[in-house]
């Protein structure tokens, strides 16, 4: 079954590259980005009322947007599990996939994908209730975790258990939301995945402060954006509307004060603006792209505070995902 299995993933990679050869073109003659999310995650990847969506992921859709197309608005979701997703990106059922995927060794060099980037540095951890008065994961020996299967969440519990020489049981679930109920209808002891993913869940229990977020991370899970290989125009434009959010930030550029920060005589403003230099021609993209970008979304960190921040239900402090210049791992090669 594993032949068949990898046999598929070569195939759909394939595809993939070979239906890809102008993605740029396609998505500017469609009039609309076809993005891959999860869809019901809080912080991530949600629909609110009315089906407006909101989120970290859902961002980096709209930055996509608004630098190829000058509309953050001209954007298809489509909401994937974590089965789904790789395979939808191989066979071209989306463009781009911006749903909390981890960029691993595996992933980025056997299923014909590239990772454009880290827009959340992650780990993943565990969630219990209080009344089982549990305060570190060395304490879980014989529990029974619900788990979302698709992930990298199961390798990392094998490893953590075995290399702690404890015992443990676990309930596999398709999506985010089965995990969920299952884990709050007591059906397991411990609810794992990545940490933020947790805080999120938290937030729509029917009793979000019975629970608490172990203090202990197991792993590393960089969540980024992921492109299929062979288009290489996509995949720099990816990359680097990304970097385009960071660098606005360390340039204290933001969706308030870009029109004015249009006249800076900095060259690292103009150049990220388009005013001087070639970075929207080098990308195939309008001068105005990065503009675009940071008028209609905002910079990284607005982007990580309005969906997710301390003064969001999830109130994540930024930590490693502060900018390298405050003493986290948030970095954007030169913009020139």
């Amino acid at each position: 079954m594993n032949k068949i299995f990898k046999l598929c993933f070569v195939v759909l990679a394939f595809i993939g590259l070979t239906a890809t050869a102008g993605t740029l073109e396609d998505t500017k003659k469609q009039g609309f980005v076809k993005c891959g999310i999860d869809g019901g995650l809080p912080g991530f990847s949600e629909v609110l009322s009315g089906g407006k969506y909101k989120g970290m992921d859902v961002d980096g859709c709209k930055v996509v947007a608004a630098a190829v197309l000058g509309d953050a608005s001209k954007v298809k979701y489509i909401h994937l599990n974590a089965k789904e997703r790789l395979s939808a990106l191989q066979s071209g059922e989306i463009d781009l996939l911006y749903r909390n995927t981890t960029w691993t060794q595996t992933r980025d060099t056997s299923l014909g994908l590239n990772f454009a980037g880290v827009n959340y540095y992650d780990g993943q951890g565990f969630m219990v209730n209080k009344k089982l008065k549990v305060k570190s994961a060395k304490q879980l020996n014989g529990a029974t975790l619900c788990i979302q299967a698709g992930t990298t969440t199961e390798l990392n519990v094998a490893d953590y258990f075995r290399s702690k020489k404890m015992k443990y049981k676990v309930n596999t679930y398709d999506t985010n939301d089965q995990v969920r109920k299952s884990y709050e209808s007591g059906r397991c002891d411990i609810l794992t995945s990545d940490a933020s993913q947790l805080y999120g869940l938290r937030t729509i229990m029917k009793k979000p402060s019975d629970h608490i977020v172990l203090p202990e991370i197991i792993s590393k899970e960089p969540l980024g954006p992921v492109v299929r290989q062979g288009d290489d125009v996509w995949f720099n434009i990816v990359k680097w509307t990304l970097n385009a959010q960071k660098s606005a930030e360390e340039l204290g550029v933001t969706s308030r004060n870009v029109n004015k920060m249009k006249k800076s005589s900095n060259p690292a403003i103009k150049r990220l603006l388009g005013i001087e230099g070639k970075l929207g021609a080098n990308l195939k993209l309008n001068k105005d792209w990065a503009y675009q970008i940071i008028k209609q979304v905002g910079n990284y960190g607005e982007m990580f505070e309005r969906n997710i921040g301390k003064k969001t239900p999830l109130r994540i402090d930024r930590g490693i995902n502060a900018l390298w210049t405050k003493g986290g791992l948030q970095y954007s090669p030169p913009m020139r």
